[in-house]
């Protein structure tokens, strides 16, 4: 079976680079800044801050994050020098990592305008962005890709011995001031007058992306045992944010701030570009299909019949083909254990499931190109490649304690709130600009790539998403600290990467 499972066919081609637009005249003598003090601006964060888009950090992307954004703003309103990590190295812009020469983190997504590519790839070429080059300096823009809360509180977190054992991260060993530097003590060395802090989103967002391959450590108060992909028990969280605010605001003048609520992740393209039934199928391949699940089937009546299993749980697991567009076979650790009648845990996938990005290219090839092993269809999707309804659950209560924390936090420190997940709820339906443009949350396609916010990577934003966050940000300090700081246009930033090769 060949695999039909192609979604884009962006037929736009070449990439305009733009300067960014101004919603006014940005001299204009009217501008203030309020109650806040911006001479001193410090972000805190992970790869949200950092500018991360289309799978990585590259030199260009990096000078649209929405801290550089914010800067740009307040030093109208008597702003001083913003400053982030150095990507000069990048002289191509392809982004990615190396260690020793050796990469570790790929080039950035781009659309090839070929049709017969079938989605986004990395760009060609090899990354020149040399982990092992330390900088070895404080930075005004200190957020750090796939850092978790806790992480800003490590001081191994930026010791390059740590790369290969995944005990520190390179994108902050590259500038961490020393071995033992934390994130949060290179950030109080810029000494902040004003702050933002967006961190949070990876204590759930890698359970999530993982097909929840993790643990939800809830009741586990040891963070030095947690796994990579593992939810952060929300006690823990609580407790780091609570230091990272004290720290913050702990200079002889406290410094004024903005946070930002977690995004329920599973609203992103990451998670809704992959429908549940994408596999189209003829007669005659449902019915071969039908009569090699039959002995499976089989199986579940005999745990039906013998009362393993309930009528739900056996109409739930059974498996049938049909003509026309079928929900993909997946495996389902939450069904009841039948391993000792050799009974496996699968299932077709429903509208509850969400199945994640990567599966784009995976569902409907051949394993080991035997035309009889189809994944999705004949051979059930492992775990991580579908996050299901009780996952689901999971990351949504983590995500509800996570934001409590934060906006009761920052209401004991007087510190605004930037709510960024009423913001992602209203992209699920349409978010409308200053300008009247309607943006969504949809994946790229023809019709699509001109009104959506997300990155290539389906997670990040691209630059015209960030510049939607900087106003939002602006917003929430014009109206918490009294302020009159100007937005940016949106519409002046650019969107996905086009390359009529690759």
């Amino acid at each position: 079976m060949k695999n039909k499972f192609i979604y884009l066919a962006v037929l736009a081609a070449g990439f305009i680079s733009c300067e960014p637009e101004f919603e006014n005249e940005v001299s204009n003598a009217s501008y203030s800044s309020g109650d806040a003090d911006f001479s001193s601006y410090v972000a805190v964060g992970n790869s949200l801050t950092a500018g991360y888009m289309d799978g990585t950090v590259s030199r260009v992307g990096q000078s649209y994050s929405y801290p550089n954004t914010l800067a740009g703003q307040f030093a109208v309103v008597g702003g001083g020098m913003f400053t982030q990590p150095s990507f000069a190295d990048d002289v191509n812009n392809l982004g990615g990592l190396t260690l020793g020469g050796f990469p570790i983190a790929s080039t950035r997504l781009i659309i090839n305008a070929d049709p017969s590519v079938g989605g986004p790839q990395n760009i060609a070429g090899s990354s020149t962005i040399e982990v092992s080059n330390l900088q070895a300096q404080a930075y005004h823009n200190m957020g750090v890709p796939g850092a978790k809360s806790f992480h800003l509180l490590s001081n191994t977190y930026g010791d390059v011995a740590g790369v290969v054992p995944q005990t520190s991260n390179p994108y902050f060993v590259r500038h961490a001031t020393s071995a033992s530097a934390t994130v949060l003590g290179d950030a109080m060395s810029m000494n902040p007058t004003f702050f933002t802090n967006w961190i949070g989103n990876n204590d759930i967002l890698s359970y999530a992306t993982s097909g929840g391959i993790g643990v939800d450590r809830l009741g586990n108060l040891n963070p030095a045992t947690y796994g990579s992909n593992d939810i952060t028990d929300p006690q823990v969280f609580a407790s780091v944010y609570s230091t990272i605010i004290n720290t913050l605001t702990s200079g002889p003048v406290p410094a004024k701030g903005v946070v930002a609520t977690i995004p329920e992740v599973t609203s992103i393209p990451y998670f809704t570009t992959v429908p549940f039934n994408a596999v189209p199928l003829d007669a005659a391949t449902a019915a071969q299909l039908n009569s090699g699940y039959a002995p499976y089937n089989a199986g579940l009546v005999f745990a039906f019949n013998n009362g393993f299993i309930s009528e739900a749980e056996l109409s739930k697991r059974a498996i049938s083909f049909r003509a026309g567009k079928n929900a993909v076979v997946m495996v389902d650790e939450y069904l009841t254990n039948l391993s000792g009648f050799g009974i496996p845990s699968y299932r077709h996938a429903t509208s509850s499931d969400l199945i994640v990005l990567p599966a784009m290219s995976f569902i409907g090839t051949l394993v080991g190109g035997d035309p009889l092993r189809v994944n999705g269809v004949s051979e059930p999707l492992a775990d991580k490649w579908v996050l299901s309804k009780e996952e689901k659950m999971l990351v949504a209560n983590a995500t509800a304690a996570f934001n409590n924390a934060i906006v009761s936090i920052a209401a004991s420190k007087n510190i605004a709130v930037a709510d960024m997940n009423a913001i992602m709820t209203k992209l699920k339906g349409g978010l409308t600009i200053e300008d009247g443009t309607i943006y969504t949350a949809n994946y790229f396609s023809s019709a699509t790539a001109g009104t959506v916010l997300f990155s290539l990577d389906g997670v990040h934003p691209n630059a015209r998403g960030y510049a939607v966050i900087s106003n939002e940000i602006i917003k929430v300090i014009n109206s918490f600290y009294n302020a009159n700081i100007p937005l940016v246009s949106a519409a002046g930033f650019p969107g996905a990467t086009i390359l009529t090769s690759n």
